[in-house]
């Protein structure tokens, strides 16, 4: 196997370790409304969702870490903002995970407070969740979608892909994009079948390329490559 076999492979089994464990990670007590009442007594399944959330982030990275050797030679520029735009994205995401066991903290207290204490507990929940949403529903789905499309685009230009995965690549980062401003406005929610319908052509297109990746492997021509 040589080393572009390798890390196409490496990368394609990046791609559906990070599938998996984003689905293991969502969290519905944490994004839901009533989210003071329920985070608490499933307090378990949150601290198990949070190690799934922190396991993304060395996935993520390391899956530009990986292909950065391969894109630089096709455009170092956007391939050094590929993997600065993964590694803001681990950020967002570490700052979510922080937030987990203060939210069950505030359940614990929220839920053994007197009906005086009540508004007091409300409030700072809310800012604590408006806090938790612009971090991991803004900060970590506009760098990570961001940075996929610089990705898409060097796959596109450089043809190391088929062109109609990479346009599907474009379209489905654009998607999750504008639903991350539309959870922000509140006109829909993580935990809804409005939120799954946007990111079904996204969750299809990185399985597909995931096994491309380990079937098929990247297309390298050195007729085409640009350094910059």
């Amino acid at each position: 196997m040589n080393s572009n076999n390798k890390i196409s492979k490496i990368a394609g089994t990046l791609i559906i370790l990070g599938i998996i464990s984003g689905i293991l990670s969502i969290v519905s007590a944490v994004e839901s409304d009533n989210f003071l009442n329920e985070v608490y007594p499933n307090k378990n399944r949150v601290l198990t969702g949070g190690i799934f959330q922190f396991l993304l982030v060395p996935i993520y990275i390391g899956f530009s870490l990986v292909l950065y050797p391969v894109l630089k030679k096709y455009n170092k520029t956007l391939s050094i903002g590929f993997v600065g735009f993964r590694m803001m994205a681990g950020v967002f995401q570490l700052f979510g995970i922080i937030l987990l066991p203060i939210f069950i903290l505030l359940s614990e207290k929220f839920l053994a407070q007197n009906n005086t204490d009540i508004i007091l507990y409300e409030t700072i929940g809310e800012m604590l969740k408006l806090f938790r949403d612009l971090t991991n529903h803004l900060g970590v789905i506009l760098a990570t979608g961001l940075g996929n499309l610089l990705l898409y685009y060097i796959l596109f230009k450089g043809k190391l892909i088929p062109v109609w995965l990479s346009i599907w690549g474009i379209i489905g980062n654009a998607l999750i994009m504008m639903a991350s401003f539309l959870l922000l406005f509140e006109l829909i929610e993580v935990v809804s079948t409005e939120y799954g319908i946007i990111s079904i052509p996204l969750v299809l297109q990185e399985v597909v390329l995931a096994i491309w990746l380990i079937a098929k492997g990247l297309k390298l021509s050195t007729t085409q490559i640009v350094y910059k």
